[in-house]
């Protein structure tokens, strides 16, 4: 999800293949049984809403999920929040981790 450039600064990468991972459940869906029509459907929707979030939201949500992974429950954006995700995450720089940090903050999901 993420790399370091030449400036040492992080690059994200959001890598996206929903939309495979949904048409494999279409096809599932369009030769399926009439019992299992249902959770197809209910598993394309739900495919379909996580193929609609944007790059920040994924962002986001990865952040929130590296504080959590680490046990830490404060703001994303303070001074811990950044220990924690620099020692999650080696290499990530400090102005990465404050970037990251501050925009989690600001959208608690």
């Amino acid at each position: 999800m993420f790399g370091q450039g030449k400036s040492k600064e992080l690059n994200i990468l959001v890598l996206r293949d929903a939309d495979v991972i949904a048409e494999s459940v279409r096809s599932a869906l369009a030769g399926a049984a009439p019992e299992e029509r249902p959770g197809l459907e209910r598993a394309v929707a739900l495919i379909e809403q996580a193929a609609a979030a944007s790059d920040a939201d994924l962002r986001i949500r990865w952040v929130h999920e590296r504080l959590a992974a680490a046990g830490y429950e404060g703001p994303a954006d303070s001074v811990e929040a950044i220990k924690v995700l620099r020692g999650a995450v080696p290499g990530l720089s400090l102005l990465s981790a404050v970037r990251l940090s501050k925009e989690a903050a600001a959208h608690r999901p």
